[in-house]
Parts: structure tokens; C-alpha cells; sequence
């Protein structure tokens, strides 16, 4: 039997290569993003497996409806709520208020959303809710206080939900990646120069690295339960604490 996975931000990084790993797999498709030329494209590749919707995380009468999508696609086995903003790393004092709230939106507003739409499916299918957090939520760095928090509020929401749905069967899991090369420092800096720097030479973890482990913790057993996997790559470890000497 064939089954359906709801996936946010498919037009590029993690999202993008977990809706090509399960599509590889027989599964249904649902993904959602703003770039309209990059769902037709994927469309074009998946066929007919893929239902792309253009859907911004922030409009939430939009999300909402995809609680009510008929089958086969209403038959949501799976939902990875992937789609995530990064303001840039500017300090608290300097950071853009209108920035920032997108970040939040987006992260925790949209996210919330559409996971408490997508739910009932959930829970008739006995499905499975995979959050895309990141180490931001437990290692702090300056500039991180918006972006960090808002992936502390998916990792513990994450944990919660997992109390809300007891009995149900619906397993609920936080992936928290440390770093990825993908479009993520572009979108973050506005500069390819600044993303490749930051990954030079470091053999960063890749896309499809997260997308084997949705896969994986997906394929369990229905009564496995993965809370919280945290994923680095070799070359990533914490920094020492930051220190200011007066004089």
C-alpha cells in the first residue's frame, strides 16, 4: 500500500532530497513552497507521484486547508515540517524586527498550523510528525538568540506533542542537524561567498545525509519511537565559551 508524505520547503536542501528518497520509494509526494518554477520542475522529475502547492509557512488559511485535501493525498502518512527561515546573524540590538518576526512566523507560527490541521490524518493513520529542528536549539551562538529559539520551541514542542497524542500511535521526532551545505547560508547572508567560506573545507553533512535519516526513522517499526536524533558532521564540534576581559 502505497503512502502519502507532507512535505514543507521541498524546493531546495533537506526538503528536496527527502521528497526525491520517498518518491524514490514509491511513496505519495505533497510538497509545499513559495517558488512556484521550482515545484513545476520537481513536478516535471517526480510525475505524477508529486503534488506541488505554492504555500508561504506564514498563510495560515492556506495551511489549514491542507487538513482537508481529498484522497489519495488527504492519506497523510507522514508530515516533515522541514520549511524554516534563518534571519541573518546579526546581534539582538542591531537584528530587523521585520525579519526576525518572518523567522518566528515561520517557524513556530506555521509550523504549529499546519501540524494541528494535518493532525486528524495523523491520528486515523496512526502516522508519524518529523520536526526539523537544529543543534541552535541546545548550543547557543551570538547572533542565534531569534533562529535558536525559535528550534529550542520546535525541539520542545516536538517533545510535548509526543504527551498530547499518548495512546494514539502517532510517533512525533526532532531532527537536529548541525551543519548542512545547502542554500541555507545563501538565503541567510545573501552571498554564496559567505556560504562557500563557511563550508570550505570542512566536509559539511549534506542534504540528502538528513534525508536518510527522515527515511530511516520512518521505516522503524510502528512502536520505535525516536525523540530527538542530534546529527553533526565529524568536523563540527561546540565552541568554547566566549569571554569579554575589561581594560
Amino acid at each position: 500500500m502505497s503512502k502519502t508524505i507532507l512535505i514543507t520547503g521541498v524546493t531546495a536542501g533537506i526538503g528536496l532530497a527527502a521528497a526525491r528518497r520517498f518518491a524514490g520509494e514509491g511513496w505519495r509526494v505533497i510538497g509545499t513552497g513559495r517558488r512556484g518554477d521550482r515545484l513545476r520542475a520537481l513536478a516535471e522529475e517526480l510525475g505524477d507521484v508529486f503534488l506541488p502547492l505554492e504555500i508561504d509557512m506564514r498563510d495560515l488559511d492556506a495551511l489549514g486547508q491542507l487538513g482537508q485535501l481529498k484522497a489519495p493525498w488527504g492519506e497523510v502518512d507522514l508530515l516533515l515540517n522541514n520549511a524554516g527561515f534563518a534571519p541573518p546573524q546579526s546581534a539582538m540590538p542591531e537584528g530587523d524586527w521585520g525579519v526576525m518576526g518572518s523567522a518566528i512566523a515561520t517557524n513556530i507560527t506555521g509550523l504549529v498550523a499546519l501540524t494541528k490541521a494535518v493532525l486528524p490524518k495523523l491520528i486515523e493513520r496512526r502516522g508519524h510528525v518529523v520536526n526539523l529542528a537544529s543543534i541552535a536549539a541546545t548550543y547557543p551562538y551570538k547572533g542565534g538568540a531569534v533562529y535558536g529559539g525559535t528550534k529550542a520551541f520546535v525541539r520542545q514542542f516536538s517533545l510535548d506533542l509526543r504527551c498530547d497524542l499518548e495512546g494514539t500511535g502517532v510517533r512525533v521526532t526532532s531532527i537536529e542537524p548541525g551543519m548542512v551545505e545547502t542554500e541555507f547560508t545563501v538565503v541567510r547572508t545573501g552571498s554564496q561567498e559567505a556560504s562557500d567560506k563557511l563550508y570550505a573545507n570542512m566536509n559539511p553533512l549534506t542534504a540528502e545525509d538528513i534525508a536518510e535519516q527522515v527515511w530511516w526513522v520512518a521505516n522503524l517499526p510502528p512502536h520505535v519511537n525516536i525523540n530527538a536524533l542530534e546529527i553533526m558532521p565529524v568536523n563540527q564540534t561546540w565552541a568554547g565559551f566566549a569571554v569579554h576581559r575589561e581594560g
